[in-house]
């Protein structure tokens, strides 16, 4: 009887101790490698003409290349296939820069690109591998590009800064 109790604690202690190895595996295997990532509600999933998204971040290591991405999550209520979006950089030394992007959210026949069921989910590179000039903080500045006033449909802007593979 003592037996069977002494083989069935070391059989216990060894699951246990198998758990604890897979949990601590798939906790560090799963790491993110985004330095920045961020989302902003956008109020009343209403984006204005003027209303302008700003996302700060800090680098401290330009040795290495960032992937620099915008997500976008939209509802059945946005009218349109795609997206213009106006952003502005803010870099630490230097001028302010500007440029544009077209976010294309569904097809032809409009069936979203995005992944989900009612909310649709999807990211847009602004650059890959690119390599900041300096140390210091950021800010990347987004506003909507369409040509209505009131752009319905938009729930949340994201972006984020991961170190590039």
């Amino acid at each position: 009887m003592i037996n069977r109790r002494v083989n069935q604690t070391n059989l216990s202690q060894k699951l246990k101790n198998f758990l604890f190895i897979i949990i601590s595996f798939l906790c560090f295997s799963c790491e993110n490698k985004a330095i920045y990532d961020q989302y902003q509600a956008i109020a009343d999933r209403t984006w204005e003409k003027d209303k302008e998204y700003y996302f700060t971040f800090y680098i401290d290591d330009v040795t290495v290349p960032y992937n620099l991405t915008l997500d976008i999550r939209n509802n059945n209520l946005y009218p349109f296939q795609n997206l213009w979006v106006f952003y502005t950089i803010e870099p630490p030394i230097g001028t302010l820069q500007r440029d544009t992007l077209e976010c294309m959210l569904a097809d032809d026949f409009g069936k979203w690109y995005g992944k989900g069921i009612s909310l649709f989910h999807s990211s847009f590179p602004l650059r890959t591998s690119y390599m900041f000039p300096y140390e210091g903080q950021y800010t990347y500045s987004f506003r909507q590009g369409m040509r209505t006033e009131v752009l319905k449909g938009i729930q949340e802007i994201g972006f984020r800064v991961e170190k590039a593979r």
